[in-house]
């Protein structure tokens, strides 16, 4: 059965299953490896068996993760994969309850620890990946002058550009261009602030 091609997650319980640390972790790694054992799993994020099954037997309940063909012959293995092609999480479904809200704040500041904790990650063992990935890798910071409706528009094209690199990267590599291709994280952030000013003379 074909899988659901973003779930958008709008009932602060589904979002409370997601926003777990262990989970997080745990779909972020079955998103990546498209399908995987709780053993190969428990491996990656060094924890016990028992318990990467019970947190992916909670991501299961909320239909966040489904039991996958096996790609073994042990019988005994149960393998999973994420039900969708990925998860939104928009700020105006968590709006209209103050349990909503907190719950969407809690979850945006976890999945961004999490994001850090993966940058910090790389740039700890910077030095093994060569000149050519730290060339290609970056981060950047910039200052812009936008209104909501530019900004979205902005959102909007960076999303259908990011479409394009992964589509034609999966496609490329499904066809035998396997040489050099790593996973690569793309953090982005868009967002509003205000700095005082000093007042005209």
């Amino acid at each position: 059965m074909a899988r659901e091609e973003e779930r958008r997650i709008t009932d602060v319980g589904t979002l409370k299953a997601l926003a777990h640390p262990l989970r997080m972790k745990l779909y972020r790694l079955l998103f990546v490896a498209e399908a995987a054992t709780a053993s190969h799993l428990a491996e990656q994020v060094d924890e016990a068996v028992s318990l990467v099954s019970y947190h992916l037997r909670k991501l299961a309940e909320h239909g966040l993760v489904e039991e996958a063909e096996p790609r073994s012959a042990d019988g005994r293995e149960r393998w999973w994969q994420p039900s969708s092609e990925g998860v939104s999480i928009r700020d105006k479904d968590f709006q209209d309850a103050p349990e909503k809200v907190a719950a969407h704040l809690a979850a945006s500041r976890m999945f961004l620890d999490q994001r850090a904790e993966m940058y910090r990650g790389y740039l700890d063992q910077r030095a093994h990946w060569g000149p050519g990935w730290n060339e290609a890798a970056h981060d950047s910071e910039s200052l812009l002058r936008l209104t909501a409706e530019e900004l979205a528009e902005l959102k909007k094209d960076l999303h259908a550009l990011l479409k394009r690199y992964d589509e034609q990267g999966r496609t490329r590599e499904a066809a035998g261009d396997t040489e050099g291709r790593e996973h690569v994280a793309l953090h982005v952030y868009g967002f509003p602030f205000r700095v005082w000013e000093a007042p005209l003379p």
